[in-house]
């Protein structure tokens, strides 16, 4: 899609991946906003990015609660509720690299992803 210039679409259906990612992995049927909300709370998270151990490592997990969470809320649901977004080229990396970035960090506390082909 970002190859042929879709660029709204490239970045919504990396954050599909992304949502159906974080639920499958957590185990979680809720999806955008709630999932990771529940999937990323700092007290018995259903994926947690750090061992909870230190303030510094509940933090961490705490920021990221809500990096996920507002990048559903703010990149993916306007695309995927409304038809005039029309992204630029530099809009659209941007997301894809915050998409990738969450998508890493995820990879970095040991969970692995599917259709790695396909990101």
């Amino acid at each position: 899609m970002f190859d042929d210039g879709y660029y709204s679409q490239a970045t919504f259906e990396a954050c599909k991946y992304l949502d159906k990612e974080v639920s499958r992995i957590s185990n979680c049927s809720e999806s955008g906003y709630k999932l990771m909300m529940r999937a990323f709370q700092e007290t018995s998270p259903l994926l947690a990015l750090t061992a909870l151990r230190t303030d510094s490592e509940r933090d961490e997990q705490a920021g990221y609660k809500f990096i996920f969470s507002g990048t559903v809320m703010a990149i993916r649901n306007p695309r995927g509720h409304e038809y005039k977004i029309r992204d630029s080229i530099d809009e659209c990396l941007d997301h894809l690299a915050l998409i990738s970035a969450l998508l890493r960090r995820i990879e970095k506390a040991g969970f692995p992803l599917t259709g790695r082909g396909d990101r």
